[in-house]
């Protein structure tokens, strides 16, 4: 099983579409919101040059947005 992280936020639709993906998928994730200060903080450190949710992760492999991961695995 892969290890999924996702970085998403509140009234965000690509969130929403990311996470129905990765169901539709059967890959299990760790949702991360980074309406938490603390999330958004870590986030921006991870991805300095990223600033839209959501953003993804696969086995420490950043893999991008929701585009991303529906080029890679829709």
């Amino acid at each position: 099983m892969k290890d999924v992280e996702i970085f998403t936020g509140p009234r965000c639709g690509y969130c929403t579409a990311a996470k129905s993906l990765l169901e539709h998928l059967g890959m299990a994730y760790a949702e991360r919101d980074v309406s938490d200060p603390a999330v958004l903080k870590e986030m921006r450190e991870r991805l300095p040059r990223s600033k839209s949710i959501p953003q993804i992760f696969i086995d420490g492999e950043h893999i991008g947005g929701y585009d991303d991961l529906r080029l890679k695995f829709g």
